[in-house]
């Protein structure tokens, strides 16, 4: 079952446990947690990604602060009344969670197979470089779907600026985090954090390979493909870009 439902959006990091572990919710008898996991890039940066776990899952391992884990899941979607504006809350959803000894040189890896549900927005930063944001909806049982911000640079830039909306794609990248201030009034301004997915290879589906491809297996996060495919030379947070197509600015226009 746990293979069926990551069909369309798997994630694998491995990180250090920086926050204690907090009681999220309840659903339906069951007690879900969230935590923080620091999630280094090759550039000595590092990604502080949200995630919310069972207690199914950490009643049999001693999640501490400074521990090392490894998570299989998803990236997850929510809506979520901020200050009286809707905001799209994103978190990873653990599966599974285990200790690791070491992290390995590849620690944040995430595939999503979906569809394309807003109109992608293209521009170039101020030193000339190509970014496309894309909304993308991954489809999960019971008729939900998973809002992702996605932003694609260079050569996939330029070709996911094209694509229209209702369009299938598949890519695989990385899950970043990004700081950014928002003014809100003369004297008042904001720090926020956004959480998107930085594209490194991507894929444009045919209605011919969707439907070859209905009854396919899992697909697996080092999977290659050559569709359209660029290393994220200038996805790793080295440069500022607008944040004003930030996670509560799309969120407003997403209905769940």
């Amino acid at each position: 079952m746990t293979d069926n439902l990551l069909v369309t959006n798997k994630v694998y990091i491995e990180g250090k446990v920086i926050s204690e572990v907090e009681f999220s919710h309840q659903m339906y008898g069951e007690g879900f947690y969230i935590l923080k996991i620091e999630v280094p890039r090759l550039s000595e940066a590092v990604d502080i990604l949200p995630v919310t776990v069972s207690e199914r899952l950490i009643s049999i391992m001693d999640i501490k602060v400074g521990s090392s884990v490894g998570i299989v899941g998803q990236l997850r979607s929510y809506n979520k009344i901020v200050d009286g504006n809707n905001r799209l809350i994103l978190t990873i959803f653990a599966r599974d969670i285990n200790p690791i000894s070491e992290i390995s040189k590849t620690p944040n890896q995430i595939f999503i197979d979906g569809f394309i549900c807003k109109s992608p927005v293209y521009r170039t930063t101020p030193f000339g470089r190509e970014i496309t944001d894309i909304l993308v909806a991954a489809n999960r049982p019971y008729n939900k779907s998973d809002y992702i911000p996605v932003i694609a640079w260079g050569r996939n830039a330029r070709f996911s600026s094209t694509l229209e909306i209702g369009s299938h794609i598949r890519i695989w990248g990385r899950i970043q985090s990004r700081e950014y201030e928002k003014k809100v009034s003369e004297d008042v301004t904001l720090s926020r954090v956004a959480y998107e997915v930085s594209i490194t290879k991507m894929e444009s589906v045919s209605d011919e390979e969707e439907a070859d491809n209905n009854e396919s297996n899992v697909y697996e996060l080092n999977a290659s493909s050559t569709s359209y495919c660029e290393e994220c030379r200038f996805g790793d947070g080295s440069e500022e870009y607008d944040p004003n197509v930030a996670l509560e600015e799309v969120s407003a226009e997403v209905t769940k």
